[in-house]
């Protein structure tokens, strides 16, 4: 034996029936929060500002790769036989 039962109800209803609390006035209030910081933190953050931030911590990381890659292939270069090591 199978039984459905299909309810139709609203949200609000649901929890209301359920004895769950309103917590509507509280995620309105921390979403006005987050949305005033994030407006702050976007008119702070100008492209110059941004290029300044991430390019130099980028390009600092790509000469540490091309030091690497060249000291590697100097390593490599030198011959074996003349007894340079490293």
């Amino acid at each position: 034996m199978k039984i459905t039962v299909d309810i139709d109800c609203t949200p609000d209803e649901a929890r209301k029936f359920l004895g769950l609390p309103d917590v509507t006035p509280m995620q309105e209030a921390l979403m006005k929060q987050v949305q005033e910081r994030m407006e702050a933190n976007l008119k702070a953050l100008e492209p110059e500002a941004l290029f300044q931030t991430w390019l130099p911590a980028g390009l600092q990381g790509m000469e540490q790769l091309q030091k690497m890659f060249w000291a590697q292939m100097a390593s490599t270069s030198k011959d074996p036989s003349s007894g340079d090591k490293g």
